[in-house]
């Protein structure tokens, strides 16, 4: 009774592991085929714009994003690894005028390698510094803007840019489904800037005075009809530091227009703002924003769309309520 049954299992067992064979073989060429690295790959630089190519290229293609949440665009930096990403990426998206200051040599690097670049900054209608005694930083008038995030139309504008370069430069995309994710995420920011729109009209016209950290709410202001009084940084960069002579002309200036309130970019330490507490006899109130940044997921900002809805909300309450409102 057990003689042929030893002699079954012997017969079979060559079959088995013939199939199994045959299934890891098989299993090792699909993975072949469908590894990651095989996938087009789009680099980012920033996240606010990573978010946004994100929304736009859906599942087509491999979105990296260099910044890490909560990070300062102003002085990040790359590793070896990150700064080769983007010599073999198939497009690199990156905000340009300046604003990623340790980052725009390897994207040059990139550009020269022969990847395609797109500089979202300089295609969407920049808008330029204007001089200290306008408002904007001094010694940078004429200079161009890089925070134009803070405007959702031309975010909006950024996002069909973006599109339109991962059409025309990336293999293997499916075009109606990218143009179908960025006329989607149009709506989103056409309904995104409506809201923001109601929302400051409950601030005053005499309210309407922005003190930030450093320069960063210029597109903003001239979107929504604010005025820029100044900031404590008094440059379109968190790198510089301000004077004590940039400190009494803010001050003078912020009483002056009666402003109470100042913005604090939520990347930086408040420490310069709070100096103005000191300076106007402690009758000022500091508003954290997500100017520059988004925050990692679950911390308030993780996209961009709640990023803008979280900073009007701090903005029109700062403004309607307590020192600056009155």
């Amino acid at each position: 009774m057990r003689e042929p049954k030893r002699v079954r299992i012997g017969r079979a067992r060559p079959r088995s592991l013939l199939m199994g064979l045959l299934a890891l073989v098989t299993a090792a060429a699909a993975t072949a085929c469908g590894t990651e690295g095989d996938r087009p790959r789009i680099v980012v630089t920033t996240n606010i714009l990573g978010d946004v190519a994100r929304q736009v290229v859906g599942e087509e293609a491999e979105v990296t994003v260099l910044m890490k949440p909560n990070a300062d665009p102003h002085s990040f930096g790359l590793s070896a690894v990150q700064a080769a990403a983007l010599e073999r990426a198939d497009l690199v998206v990156f905000n340009g005028l300046g604003l990623e200051e340790n980052v725009l040599r390897h994207v040059d690097a990139a550009r020269g390698s022969g990847v395609a670049t797109l500089e979202v900054g300089t295609a969407v209608g920049p808008l330029t510094f204007r001089s200290g005694a306008d408002g904007g930083p001094e010694g940078e008038g004429g200079r161009p803007d890089p925070h134009f995030w803070t405007d959702p139309d031309r975010v909006r504008k950024a996002a069909c840019l973006i599109a339109d370069q991962v059409i025309e430069h990336v293999d293997g995309v499916d075009e109606t489904a990218v143009r179908a994710n960025a006329d989607r995420y149009a709506t989103d920011l056409k309904d995104l800037a409506a809201w923001m729109e109601k929302s400051f009209d409950r601030v005053p016209e005499d309210n309407r005075a922005l003190v930030t950290n450093h320069h960063v709410f210029g597109y903003l202001a001239d979107r929504f009809g604010f005025r820029v009084i100044g900031a404590v940084i008094p440059s379109g960069t968190t790198l510089a530091s301000p004077s004590s002579s940039d400190l009494r002309s803010l001050t003078r200036a912020m009483e002056e227009a009666g402003v109470r309130t100042v913005f604090a970019d939520s990347s930086r330490p408040t420490r310069l703002a709070e100096v103005l507490r000191t300076e106007l006899g402690g009758r000022v109130e500091v508003v954290g924003l997500y100017s520059e940044s988004l925050t990692a997921e679950g911390e308030g900002a993780d996209t961009y769309l709640r990023m803008m809805r979280a900073n009007t909300t701090a903005m029109t309450d700062g403004l309607t309520a307590g020192p600056a409102g009155g």
